[in-house]
């Protein structure tokens, strides 16, 4: 049944929907991996890389991983910049189906 949903979808969505998924997935981790090494004390993840995550599509994950992980939860850039960082990929979301 979900091949059936998946296969329902132009070449063009399928593709759209698989790398919504990933970069996500790919926010979610980095944020787990910066909190460990965070813990650790040795070298992180750079703030523009997780925020540039964000940026090209990977908000909701990055912000499910900074909750979850209580992970730069205190940082200005992170609690304002991320959720700003979704509306804006949100919009640019229903450009994309609505009128591309």
């Amino acid at each position: 049944m979900v091949w059936n949903v998946l296969f329902s979808y132009s070449k063009g969505e399928q593709i759209f929907y698989f790398y919504t998924i990933i970069i996500n997935l790919i926010g979610f981790i980095l944020m787990g991996i910066d909190k460990y090494k965070a813990r650790k004390e040795i070298w992180r993840i750079k703030e523009f890389t997780l925020i540039f995550i964000s940026f090209v599509g990977g908000s909701i994950g990055s912000l499910i991983g900074m909750v979850i992980f209580k992970h730069k939860i205190h940082k200005k850039k992170f609690y304002i910049g991320i959720p700003l960082i979704y509306i804006l990929n949100l919009i640019v979301k229903h450009i994309i189906i609505y009128y591309l």
